[in-house]
């Protein structure tokens, strides 16, 4: 349990939530239904689990209000349970503990700059030209490159590496393993080299952006642009394992989840959701609020805002190797079907 306590009614004051039941009931911690003890506080997001309720030993539960009577004990109501439960489960987070200062073993150039307020973190290396701002936080070994600023109150948790000109905005967060700024895929393919021809690297000039309040998961890459930056805007959320290429723009306030992958130069709108293992084909344009569900395809732009869907839906192996070999002759029926409709109007 955590050291922190809370009354439901201050939840329900602090949060604007209406309270039903005890308004004593102390809640020490957050879990699910099923794993919800006497002192913790449980929630109903989704109905599928509503039978919960008759199991559950949670001290409080979020709920909206037409779930409200299926539960005797103390409930708080809101009309999104799972926003209302992760703003109160924010008082229960640990933040982690780091003082202001540089680590002995970390490396910082004569021409970075470190706010005495912020915290550099064992065998970190600040290059030139660098500036770490006030209240960032550097776990362990992460690498700030040349002409790189972390923002105020960011944190890069571990390893994380900002290879060069790349600027993040404030409360900024970053998990383990991410790359921010190595060269983005460019290259030209000269055919009148020798031995049939040689590719050709394109220099990578631009930069990255991350707007303020993002966060960018474990062992993500994103590219600096070739001339202009890669761009994330205020609120973008990227899962663990994605690939952000050179010179994409992600408006704000838009998720993608793990191990999507955006080619170069595409552009995402604001408030969209990617799903996991997507992926997005190079100079698209995606308009705000779009979903695209996982696994999908994106090979043209799309103009109009809802869900969008490609791929075939998993089935027996037997079954999908009939369907394959069928697919061969699909142009050769759709031209039969053609004219068969042309004879029959005739």
């Amino acid at each position: 349990m955590s050291a922190v306590a809370f009354r439901v009614d201050e939840l329900a004051e602090r949060f604007g939530l209406a309270l039903r039941g005890d308004p004593a009931q102390r809640i020490e911690g957050v879990a699910t239904l099923e794993q919800a003890g006497p002192g913790q506080l449980g929630f109903l997001a989704n109905p599928r689990y509503r039978s919960q309720l008759a199991l559950t030993r949670a001290g409080a539960i979020v709920l909206r209000a037409a779930e409200a009577d299926a539960w005797p004990g103390a409930c708080l109501i809101a009309d999104d349970p799972y926003v209302a439960f992760a703003r109160i489960a924010a008082l229960f987070e640990r933040a982690p503990a780091a003082a202001p200062g540089v680590h002995a073993s970390a490396v910082v150039a004569p021409g970075a700059h470190v706010s005495a307020a912020a915290s550099v973190g064992p065998f970190c290396v600040i290059e030139d030209g660098a500036v770490v701002e006030n209240g960032a936080i550097l776990g362990p070994h992460c690498v700030v490159g040349r002409d790189c600023r972390v923002g105020a109150q960011s944190r890069l948790v571990a390893r994380v590496t900002l290879v060069q000109d790349v600027t993040l905005g404030r409360r900024v967060l970053i998990h383990p393993g991410a790359v921010l700024g190595a060269d983005g895929f460019g290259l030209a393919f000269d055919r009148g080299g020798a031995d049939h021809g040689a590719w050709i690297k394109v220099p990578q000039l631009g930069g990255v952006r991350i707007g303020d309040d993002c966060e960018i998961g474990a062992n993500t890459t994103i590219d600096r642009g070739a001339l202009g930056d890669t761009v994330l805007e205020h609120d973008v959320r990227l899962d663990n394992q994605i690939q952000i290429a050179h010179n994409v723009t992600i408006g704000a306030h838009t998720a993608l989840a793990g191990c999507a992958a955006v080619a170069g130069s595409a552009r995402i709108g604001r408030y969209c959701l990617i799903g996991g293992a997507a992926g997005i084909l190079g100079h698209l344009s995606i308009a705000d609020r779009v979903t695209v569900t996982a696994m999908s395809l994106v090979t043209h732009s799309i103009r109009e805002a809802g869900e969008y869907s490609s791929g075939t839906p998993i089935q027996p192996n037997r079954q999908w190797r009939r369907n394959a070999a069928r697919f061969k002759h699909l142009d050769e029926l759709a031209r039969r079907l053609d004219a068969a409709e042309k004879e029959t109007k005739s």
